[in-house]
């Protein structure tokens, strides 16, 4: 059955001397495998189409639960700025590995799309790729079930006297329940309540302290440690690319 849909690849991976096998993440069928077979062959008309990041309409002969095969792909956007920038790419890269991961434990398909497109398009449009990440992993803790609490203190429910946050104890934390927690600043708190509502479709401008990016950037890294389950070599890389001072 020959079936047009729109999606993204997320994965590619060799397949014989010739071939390659696609993880593309669709909103109709969630993540599907596609067999692109010669695609590694420079003259194949596939050839630019196979890669991560590829997004379309994706032609294929459709077999549910099975390998499909690839016709060929109209491509939507070619994201021309994120392949073409180290930090941009580096940062895109963990997105789709993060997006993999999210949609296969929570089995959500069409809001997670819609979130994963939205921000690789602002990242294209060159908004600050650290700010986009951070809010695009809030976002998913949602369908992760381990959401923050970000709007009472996580120990006792007082919604006064918040003095941090924390990643271990799940969210905020008022000056009664604090015990050794790192003291976040509080326009830290600020950001991360806003980052939860926020629709990423609707950024026009991101004008955030670098103190405070970082230390949002810390928070959600050590609550993904605490919470979810999911390491990623592409977040290492990112936090080594962080060591050297490549990105703000």
């Amino acid at each position: 059955m020959i079936k047009d849909i729109f999606g993204i690849v997320l994965k590619d991976r060799d397949y014989g001397e010739s071939s390659k096998i696609l993880d593309v993440f669709t909103k109709e069928f969630g993540i599907i495998g596609i067999i692109s077979k010669g695609s590694k062959k420079l003259k194949s008309n596939l050839s630019g189409v196979s890669s991560k990041l590829t997004y379309g309409i994706f032609h294929i002969y459709y077999k549910k639960d099975k390998l499909s095969t690839l016709i060929n792909v109209d491509v939507k956007n070619s994201f021309i700025n994120i392949k073409t920038d180290i930090i941009k790419l580096s940062f895109s890269t963990y997105l789709l590995e993060l997006t993999y991961q999210v949609v296969k434990q929570s089995g959500d398909n069409n809001e997670i799309f819609d979130l994963l497109i939205n921000s690789l398009f602002k990242i294209n449009e060159n908004y600050d790729p650290l700010v986009i990440t951070n809010i695009l992993e809030l976002k998913y803790l949602n369908y992760l079930g381990v959401t923050p609490v970000l709007d009472k203190c996580c120990n006792c429910g007082s919604v006064t006297n918040i003095i941090t946050i924390s990643p271990t104890s799940n969210g905020l934390v008022c000056k009664k329940c604090l015990t050794n927690e790192k003291i976040y600043n509080l326009k830290t708190i600020k950001y991360l309540r806003m980052y939860q509502y926020l629709d990423i479709s609707k950024i026009s401008k991101i004008d955030i302290d670098i103190k405070i990016k970082n230390e949002i950037n810390e928070f959600l890294t050590e609550y993904y440690n605490c919470h979810t389950g999911i390491y990623l070599n592409t977040k290492k890389f990112l936090d080594e690319l962080k060591k050297l001072d490549l990105y703000n």
